[in-house]
C-alpha cells in the first residue's frame, strides 16, 4: 500500500524530530565504545552512518520538497 503525500510528509517530519536526534545519539555511542581509530577511519565511520539512515527512509523522502500532486487546483 502506498502512503499518500500527506502521510510521507507526517511520516518524514517524525523521521527528522524524532528518528534522527536517537540515531545520531546511538551513532555517537557506538563510536564512543570503540577504541579510538586513526581520524581518516574515524571520518570514514560517520560518514558510511551519515548515509546509511537515509537509506531505508529514501521512499518516504522522495518529492516531499514538491507541490502536493492531490490537491485541487
Amino acid at each position: 500500500m502506498a502512503l499518500s503525500y500527506k502521510a510521507r510528509r507526517r511520516w518524514a517530519l517524525v523521521i527528522l524530530i524524532i528518528g534522527l536526534p536517537l540515531y545520531i545519539a546511538v551513532a555517537w555511542w557506538l563510536v564512543g565504545t570503540l577504541s579510538r581509530p586513526n581520524v581518516l577511519v574515524e571520518l570514514l565511520i560517520y560518514v558510511a552512518l551519515g548515509i546509511v539512515w537515509a537509506l531505508p527512509f529514501k521512499f518516504i523522502f522522495k518529492g516531499i520538497g514538491q507541490a502536493d500532486p492531490d490537491a485541487d487546483e
